[in-house]
């Protein structure tokens, strides 16, 4: 994670463009290198014209970010992708109550589900789900202590590690 990015709300548009789950996989893939349209397309086996309709909302919200334009491997001129980093530490609070948190919510949630069956049934590395009774005051304790670990961990950036996908969701359960 970058250390100059300091914690923000998501803005009605930044919440629009992340409630797609294919979007979440573009801004996964672009994390580690460059990737042009085409090569998404054929990454995620989605038509090329679907997926710059989604590089274009993630570009103009400043998620993505487009690189020098270079020659590709057929002669044809081809611009590729990475992603800026905006969404980490990103605060997802719904100002107009209409349900984008929840949509991003389970945008994520899809685009990890995607991942994990991509990825194989040996990729599992570990998982835990489990139910917490906790006051609001233990719950922003419990948050700050996993962002703390988190973040000392991203800080690690271990070049020659495994690459590992994870997903922190904190849920109110109905009908205690």
């Amino acid at each position: 994670m970058p250390a100059d990015q300091s914690p923000r709300t998501a803005s009605v548009e930044e919440l629009k463009a992340l409630a797609h789950p294919l979007r979440w996989r573009i801004l996964r893939l672009c994390l580690d290198r460059a990737w042009t349209n085409q090569e998404l397309a054929e990454r995620l086996e989605v038509a090329p014209a679907t997926v710059l309709r989604h590089i274009r909302a993630l570009v103009e919200t400043d998620f993505l970010a487009p690189e020098p334009v270079r020659t590709g491997a057929k002669g044809a001129l081809e611009r590729p992708y990475r992603t800026t980093g905006r969404t980490w530490r990103l605060g997802l609070i719904d100002v107009e109550g209409v349900g984008l948190v929840q949509q991003v919510d389970l945008a994520m949630l899809a685009a990890h589900r995607a991942e994990i069956l991509e990825a194989g049934p040996e990729s599992g590395r570990d998982v835990s789900r489990g139910v917490l009774r906790l006051t609001p005051a233990s719950q922003g304790e419990l948050k700050a202590r996993l962002a703390e670990l988190i973040n000392e961990f991203l800080d690690r950036d271990e070049p020659e590690g495994e690459a590992l996908s994870y997903l922190w969701s904190l849920v109110a359960r109905p009908g205690r």
